[in-house]
């Protein structure tokens, strides 16, 4: 079973650092609940949907 993160639309690829990263822009209040772990679920995650594109382009 995939992590939520697999199928985010923030988690990017990093071919420099071969990983993968969280690509949210946070401030830094959000930033230090972020690095706290203080939320049961990510409130950032935002499905990926290639299809929700194309449909919006057509």
């Amino acid at each position: 079973m995939q992590s939520r993160c697999e199928s985010c639309l923030y988690f990017q690829y990093d071919e420099e650092y071969e990983q993968y990263f969280c690509d949210v822009s946070l401030d830094e209040d959000e930033m230090e609940r972020f690095l706290q772990n203080t939320f049961s679920d990510c409130p950032y995650y935002r499905q990926y949907d290639e299809y929700a594109i194309v449909k919006h382009q057509m």
